[in-house]
């Protein structure tokens, strides 16, 4: 596929059609409030393969409200029962930690950013430099913040999970005006963890072809193989939940992989990435020594001069050292200019008058 106009860099790092696929590991919370986890999970992630390392930059308080009004208590996902306030605090991760661990991601060359989900975030964000902002499927209907995200004239990777078209043309447009001019989106099913048979990959054919702009894939299944399936799908950029052990719990534990399951994923990305190639017809590479193994014409009975041939002498077979089988309807009925022993691979020289 070739690079498309739209086509822009993180951090030095080419992204869209044509490109290597961008592969983000999303810390959230699985840190558990351990700064030295968290540092860890920066190691493990750059030796599993990842390109990047994101964040996610709020408190309690820039998103909700602490209340336990049945409004604010979660229902029917693997939070159930819980508070949004509550689970929130659990899940932040420390504005303080942000530029040590950013220090420690330029060390390990693996670029460093993170959501912010209100404006003192993106401010706080861009104090620190990060290369892009990656914007998260629930604040999609955020416009404020996604006018101000866009302000900064940074990169943007919108999640889109639950929007509708409309929601996500109105998004694209709020973005554009606002002054993003380089912005991913990526096909997102929000629900934690996603069932293979709701992701619908095939929406990212028909999202890249609407707006013209590269798309990726923000995946909370547990499966390495479906963002492989994603990239052959025309996927620029994945982001995949990650963590030490599941083992350790956390909210986000149940839909984050493992080192070793990363490592699995990027590989196969990686492997689809050389089998898509492009557009080939013909002999490739190391093709050419089978051609031998193709049928051609074959002299299958020994022959004298002057004698017809026939289907009796004259066959398509393996291997193809000899004419094309497209004359065989030429050849047979004429004569043999020689004495032609079976085994023999048919040329224009055996053939009288050819």
């Amino acid at each position: 596929m070739a690079p498309m106009a739209d086509t822009f860099a993180i951090n030095g790092r080419p992204i869209g059609p044509g490109f290597p696929t961008y592969i983000v590991a999303e810390m959230s919370g699985n840190h558990g409030h351990d700064f030295a986890v968290a540092e860890r999970l920066l190691h493990a992630a750059k030796e599993a393969g990842a390109d990047a390392i994101k964040l996610q930059t709020y408190t309690p308080d820039t998103m909700t409200i602490d209340s336990d009004a049945e409004s604010f208590r979660i229902h029917g996902t693997a939070w159930d029962g819980r508070t949004l306030y509550d689970l929130y605090g659990e899940a932040s991760t420390p504005w303080e930690w942000h530029q040590p661990l950013k220090e420690v991601a330029d060390r390990l060359d693996l670029d460093f950013f993170s959501t912010p989900f209100d404006e003192t975030a993106v401010d706080f964000l861009s104090g620190l430099n990060v290369p892009a902002f990656k914007i998260a499927s629930f604040e999609l209907v955020d416009l404020p913040l996604l006018r101000r995200i866009a302000a900064t004239g940074r990169p943007i990777i919108l999640s889109t999970g639950m929007a509708s078209l409309a929601e996500i043309e109105e998004a694209v447009a709020t973005i554009r005006q606002a002054g993003g001019e380089r912005l991913v989106l990526l096909k997102c099913t929000s629900e934690y963890p996603a069932p293979a048979e709701n992701m619908h990959l095939r929406t990212l054919v028909d999202l890249q072809a609407r707006f013209d702009l590269p798309v990726g894939l923000s995946d909370h299944t547990l499966d390495v193989a479906i963002p492989a399936a994603a990239v052959a799908l025309g996927a620029c950029v994945i982001e995949k939940h990650f963590i030490l052990s599941r083992s350790q719990g956390g909210p986000d534990a149940g839909f984050s992989l493992e080192p070793y399951e990363f490592r699995r994923m990027v590989e196969a990305v990686r492997t689809i990435e050389k089998a898509l190639g492009g557009v080939c017809y013909g002999v490739k590479g190391g093709e050419a020594k089978s051609l031998v193994f193709r049928r051609s014409l074959f002299v299958v009975a020994d022959m004298k001069a002057g004698e017809v041939f026939s289907p009796t002498n004259l066959r398509v077979i393996r291997p193809g050292y000899g004419l094309h089988p497209r004359y065989l309807e030429t050849v047979l009925g004429k004569q043999a200019a020689r004495d032609i022993p079976r085994g023999t691979p048919l040329s224009w020289e055996m053939i009288e008058g050819a």
